[in-house]
């Protein structure tokens, strides 16, 4: 084939002059001058140095980068791209012959080109090519692997279906292998750990295994070769075969599986050659590459193998089968019908035990989390499986007599052992005989001795968030003790942050989350800080099959209507005066104390200083100091009093709820003044029994509760208004307090009344919980919750700033 790249002008003339020396009479082109010729196009693709900078020669760089040469092919001759030249000369044995160029269709090729992601290099101001290069086109500005990829994966085949002739360096490094690769997984038992595992994952190319593990490790802990949101689309990521100069395409959902497996069993621990280690705990996990081998039977994608230990076959065979758990045993002595999400809770529990695996029922405060644990003990026991040991009940102090009665009510059948109270050591040898202990988290560390020597079948966590601190004396008791079955209890699993979630499940299933560093470097920081949707998924999936989550307006539909409400009080004359003394003497000492040691140094002066703003809100009586003993004006007591008058005289039945049991004392002594009755309920009171008795007895109309003793374990369905005197850092402290009366049982519509003082530190901390709510809903389906702020400089100067309105 003959080129023209070279001829000019020049050339067409000494052709002629050529003829005319061998007798041609007329050196002018033959009948054939001008004649059109249907171009084919040509392209040579190859990686050249592409120099960026040339407008800003201080940020001057050269990088490689993929290139095309366009040309066309006219009736055996072939002319460059860039070539200006409209008509061609050449000469045959029948005289000069030329033709047109036909630029119509040579712009519809370029057209093409253009259109899968080819930028003509002569339009840009600041890339340039070497002068001795025939490059037309830059594949991709930005010069990333997975475009160049893409491009040689799909534009090159597509433009030869077309007649394109495509040829493509030897040495072009972005080869991508058919779409039809095999892929296999070799799971072996190691030899040195007992009940661990490693994981090989790779492609078979031209018959031999080439491990891609390392790789797909590689891109996990670089993170930002990552995104998350592209893996749902159509477009497959390219994975580089080491050592072969080549890419595998692989399909966006394979991906995605792959990645989140490889992540949930890697979970950032110390890497050791070219597999992964990981404990039997995780291997759950192994049942993605399972269905990723039977979805492949299909021939949609590229087969797929797995080759496991015997011992994750069989476990892989457990996983399965937990999709079809026969119905637990009808009779079994429970005294009470389950509601149909709460035979699903049933089923739940039957099929965490019957696979050995931990858990958390972490319904919605109120959907009868004590009953359904009740059932499943009821199942326990009808199998016979109880009598190999008593199972133990630990839960909060406030708690311990709400599951007596409990199960003496719906299980009366089951003997109980309650292990509480200053005679407890006369019941310890009851213990061993009974079906059931029950403790409270107090007791169990002072007498943890005793219940280290017992062996129990079952050990279950009532507001099991009670351990989030896994440093906590109860945290490591519960640790510490023997048993065959873990189970959490908890409407709110996640109230702080992600290590409380991995405080319960290493409580659960030890193992499965890594230890508590790995699992902050590898998930806590990521999610919580830098949005990984990845590992976000990951952690979503590796728990996801332990946690069971509804909530009552999805599940209990019969509940009647419930109406939360926010009352705004304006803050006037001189509370409003101390109020603003106060907080500016405030903000000055928080912004000194920053300043000096940074915001996390200053936690105790951040939250004083949000304490005495919050205590004037409620009432100035409740401010220590000087200023505040003659200010007796309190915006929000007169309209809580208002409040009352009106909600009183319609008939409704009134829990009032603080934090501060000071303020429930002001407000005990303002229902005494009106000769209105009220019971109360705080840490010290002696008998919660008797309290809880005389309201739902109708005694009185009036609960005065402290959030922190009765925000859990009352059932008081018989009220139907609910009033928060003061917001709380945890909104969800605020929902179990609500849902003591917006719970199974309820017949009347529930109004809930959030007072608070505009424009002030309360309406600010309101604004805030919602903004820290997005965590736990991507676990478990709930909100995050704070038990406590953890601000951020910008945060404490907006609730430290003035009264707005």
């Amino acid at each position: 084939m003959s080129t023209l790249d070279d001829m000019t002008e020049l050339d067409a003339a000494m052709a002629a002059v050529d003829h005319a020396l061998l007798g041609i009479e007329d050196a002018t082109p033959s009948e054939g001058v001008g004649r059109l010729i249907r171009p084919k196009a040509h392209l040579y693709q190859e990686t050249v140095f592409v120099d960026e900078g040339e407008r800003f020669k201080q940020n001057f760089r050269e990088r490689q980068m993929s290139v095309v040469a366009l040309s066309f092919e006219y009736d055996g001759f072939v002319v460059r791209a860039g070539d200006e030249r409209q008509r061609l000369f050449y000469s045959t044995d029948l005289g000069m012959q030329a033709f047109e160029r036909d630029r119509t269709q040579e712009s519809q090729a370029r057209y093409v080109l253009e259109s899968f992601g080819a930028i003509e290099i002569a339009l840009l101001e600041d890339h340039g090519v070497a002068p001795d290069s025939n490059a037309d086109y830059v594949v991709t500005l930005e010069g990333q692997v997975q475009q160049q990829c893409a491009f040689a994966a799909y534009a090159v085949p597509q433009l030869r279906s077309m007649g394109w002739d495509v040829t493509v360096a030897e040495d072009y490094p972005y080869k991508v292998l058919e779409d039809t690769t095999p892929w296999y997984a070799v799971v072996r038992e190691e030899e040195e750990k007992a009940d661990w595992f490693n994981l090989e994952l790779g492609v078979e190319v031209n018959g031999h295994r080439v491990n891609l593990l390392p790789v797909l490790l590689n891109m996990i802990d670089e993170g930002g070769q990552l995104d998350f949101n592209s893996l749902q689309r159509s477009v497959p990521r390219f994975v580089e075969i080491p050592g072969a100069g080549r890419y595998l395409p692989v399909q966006p959902d394979r991906f995605n599986t792959l990645m989140r497996v490889v992540a949930e069993l890697y979970q950032g621990q110390d890497r050791d050659g070219d597999t992964v280690s990981f404990p039997g705990v995780r291997a759950n996990s192994l049942s993605a590459l399972e269905d990723e081998a039977l979805g492949s039977d299909s021939g949609a994608a590229p087969r797929f193998m797995v080759e496991s230990a015997e011992h994750v076959q069989k476990r892989l065979r457990m996983v399965r089968s937990m999709k079809t758990m026969p119905e637990p045993a009808a009779d079994t002595g429970l005294r009470a019908t389950l509601r149909p999400y709460q035979l699903d809770g049933l089923r739940f529990l039957q099929r965490l035990r019957a696979h050995d695996a931990g858990g958390v029922l972490a319904d919605d405060m109120g959907l009868g989390k004590t009953l359904q644990t009740i059932a499943h003990l009821c199942v326990e026991h009808k199998s016979g499986r109880m009598e190999q040991g008593p199972s133990l009940i630990i839960a909060p102090t406030s708690l311990v007599g709400n599951w007596h009665r409990e199960l003496g009510k719906f299980a009366p059948h089951l003997r109980v052992c309650v292990l509480h109270g200053p005679q407890r050591a006369a019941q310890q040898p009851e213990a061993a005989g009974a079906h059931l202990v029950i403790t409270s988290f107090p007791v169990l560390v002072r007498d943890l001795a005793f219940f280290e020597e017992l062996e129990f079948y079952y050990v279950i966590l009532d507001e099991a968030q009670t351990i989030k601190n896994p440093r906590s004396r109860a945290a490591q008791a519960v640790r510490a003790l023997n048993t065959t079955h873990r189970l959490c209890l908890s409407g709110t699993p996640i109230e702080n942050n992600l290590d409380e979630l991995w405080a319960q499940f290493d409580f659960l299933m030890p193992g499965l989350l890594g230890d508590e560093a790995q699992f902050r470097q590898f998930f806590r920081v990521p999610i919580e800080q830098q949005q990984d949707e990845m590992r976000l998924s990951a952690l979503r999936q590796q728990v996801g099959p332990f946690i069971l989550r509804r909530m009552k307006d999805t599940v209990a539909k019969d509940l009647p209507k419930k109406t939360e409400l926010v009352r705004p009080v304006e803050l006037q004359g001189k509370q409003r005066d101390l109020y603003e003394s106060i907080r500016v003497a405030a903000h000055e000492q928080v912004r000194s104390a920053i300043k000096k040691k940074g915001v996390g140094a200053s936690t105790l002066t951040i939250l004083d200083a949000l304490m005495k703003l919050r205590q004037l809100c409620c009432d100035p009586r409740l401010v220590r100091g000087e200023a505040a003993r003659f200010v007796r004006e309190s915006a929000k007591y007169q309209m809580l009093f208002e409040m009352l008058e009106q909600q009183l005289g319609d008939g409704r039945r009134i829990l009032i709820f603080s934090q501060f049991t000071s303020m429930l004392s002001l407000i005990a002594a303002g229902l005494k003044e009106r000769d209105t009755g009220y019971v109360s309920l705080t840490g010290s009171t002696p008998d919660r029994d008797r309290q809880v008795r005389a309201f739902e007895n109708g005694d009185v109309d009036v609960f005065l509760i402290s959030l922190k003793a009765g925000g859990t374990g009352l059932n008081l369905v018989s009220a139907d208004t609910v009033i928060h005197y003061d917001p709380w850092w945890n909104p969800a402290a605020q929902d179990q307090a609500t849902d003591r009366a917006y719970r199974i049982g309820q017949t009347r519509p529930v109004f809930v009344y959030n007072l608070i003082a505009a424009g002030s530190v309360e309406e600010r901390m309101m604004a805030l919980q919602k903004r820290k709510r997005r965590l736990a809903e991507n676990i478990i389906g709930s909100g995050v919750n704070r038990a406590a702020p953890s601000l951020n400089e910008a945060e404490v100067e907006h609730l430290l700033s003035p009264l707005e309105g």
